[in-house]
């Protein structure tokens, strides 16, 4: 009887579940990596010299942890998932790492770099303008390096590498301390100071220039925050938009700026936009064209991967709005981060 059944019920084949690039994968697969390769006292060492991490437990020393698994994370265990990711990449690099261990960390890489988010990396910031478009030419056209030939005074530039983490805070104003515009007698606090008033100046609209005081004023005890960069441009069209109009090609391109841009990775990046009448209305008359085309340029930005967010002229002019602001942004960092 029971050779009337075979083959009738065959065993399941299970597939093994895709990897998941989370704060909890990513740790787990990290602590595994290391605490399978080296003792505890190599690692008091390799973590701080080699990886050049920071203890980030306050009220507690290394030598405190219980196991190494709890030294590891000592140092990782506020970290967000972009920075967790960008040290698995670095890890799965090692020779000397167990040959498991490398392909859970690259499979882990993978699966982050696949997600959801914009695809490339950040190359060339250029933000804060303050007057005519600069005249752009590229210094190194196979490095994408670029020099600005006119207009430069108009604009900055920032050309280094994306940290870890995003772009805080912190890291544009270590830039700006070396940064010619930048006076040479300003203590820290001085060289942030003069930064945002330099950022502030690039603002004409005063709904523009309470999102960003209000954004600063709520993080102003947290330099490692990611950056509120004002007037950042997406396209650039070397032609002005009457030069562009007459040419072949007819139409300039749609939304040269953003009005505020918040890198938390290369993929994820976050756009904020003001809109003044000017974005939906040609004079007092409404402007279906207008608004047709700043809804086609958000569809194509969130097909990209940006996360785009719109605020209202009047809706910033309310009592209120300041405390709207604090609340959109306590959301964002909670999401992003």
């Amino acid at each position: 009887m029971a050779e009337y059944f075979d083959g009738w019920f065959r065993p399941t084949q299970v597939k093994p579940l895709p990897a998941v690039a989370s704060k909890r994968t990513l740790t787990a697969a990290i602590c595994n990596a290391l605490i399978d390769r080296y003792t505890r006292s190599e690692l008091m060492s390799v973590l701080p010299e080699e990886l050049r991490l920071e203890w980030r437990r306050d009220g507690a020393q290394p030598g405190q942890a219980e196991t190494k698994r709890d030294l590891v994370t000592g140092y990782i265990e506020d970290w967000s998932v972009a920075q967790l990711a960008s040290l698995a990449q670095r890890l799965s690099t090692y020779g000397d790492i167990y040959k498991l261990n490398q392909e859970q960390l690259a499979s882990l890489v993978a699966a982050y770099e696949q997600g959801e988010g914009v695809q490339g990396r950040t190359k060339n910031l250029i933000f804060a303008s303050t007057g005519s478009k600069p005249d752009l030419v590229l210094r190194d056209a196979v490095s994408n390096d670029i020099e600005i030939v006119a207009n430069g005074d108009t604009c900055l530039i920032y050309d280094q590498p994306l940290p870890d983490g995003g772009l805080k805070f912190s890291d544009l104003v270590a830039w700006w301390a070396a940064h010619q515009s930048c006076p040479p007698d300003l203590d820290d606090p001085g060289i942030a100071r003069h930064l945002y008033q330099r950022l502030a100046a690039s603002l004409a609209s005063p709904p523009e220039i309470l999102l960003l005081r209000t954004y600063y004023a709520r993080f102003k005890d947290n330099p490692n925050v990611i950056a509120l960069v004002p007037q950042v441009y997406l396209h650039y069209d070397p032609l002005d938009q009457r030069t562009r109009r007459a040419s072949v090609n007819g139409a300039p391109l749609a939304r040269q700026r953003m009005d505020f841009l918040m890198l938390f990775s290369d993929r994820k990046r976050v756009v904020i936009e003001v809109d003044g009448k000017q974005h939906y209305a040609a004079g007092e008359s409404a402007s279906p064209r207008l608004y047709s085309e700043m809804v086609a340029e958000d569809r194509r930005l969130k097909l990209a991967g940006y996360q785009v967010f719109r605020f209202g002229g009047y809706e910033l002019g309310q009592p209120c709005a300041e405390a709207m602001l604090n609340e959109f942004f306590d959301e964002i960092h909670s999401r992003m981060s």
